[in-house]
């Protein structure tokens, strides 16, 4: 990779809206602790539109963040909405090509690949979250998952 530190999102795509304060903190100490930093998000669920509102704001507090909503999908009214601001998208080559069934897939395979860390939420063992969180570990790239914190603070909470 190059001296770009890039971090992607990987999450269930229903996740508590009190995810927000631990994204804004675990997004924020990444981009104190490297100069040039980009982030990657998906836009199908709760997880990836929460980390989206969190990056709108840090980019105004940091000016010198990048970040892209990377789309699964080739844009269209029908699909995103008439009113869909395009400006922070991009779409990963051949993604065109590539049967809508397997698009998300495609596209989140496109994310692992060029990134070096994840930011998770990953509760269950199941689904695409899982799958690209573990991928990541596999491949020695940094997965912090606030799934656990969330546990750990449940667990801290009942004593």
């Amino acid at each position: 990779m190059s001296d770009r530190y890039t971090v992607t999102f990987f999450g269930h795509r229903d996740c508590p809206e009190n995810i927000i304060d631990s994204l804004y903190k675990t997004a924020e100490s990444l981009i104190l602790t490297h100069d040039n930093i980009c982030f990657y998000i998906g836009n199908e669920g709760k997880f990836d539109s929460y980390a989206r509102k969190v990056l709108q704001s840090l980019s105004q507090k940091y000016p010198n963040i990048t970040y892209n909503v990377v789309l699964a999908y080739m844009p269209s009214e029908k699909r995103y909405g008439e009113y869909m601001d395009y400006s922070d998208t991009l779409i990963p080559d051949g993604i065109e090509e590539c049967h809508p069934k397997y698009a998300i897939a495609r596209r989140n395979d496109w994310m692992a690949k060029k990134s070096d860390c994840a930011i998770t939420y990953v509760k269950y063992p199941i689904g695409g979250s899982f799958k690209y969180s573990e991928l990541m570990k596999q491949q020695g790239k940094t997965v912090i998952n606030l799934a656990d914190v969330w546990l750990l603070l449940f667990w801290l909470s009942s004593y």
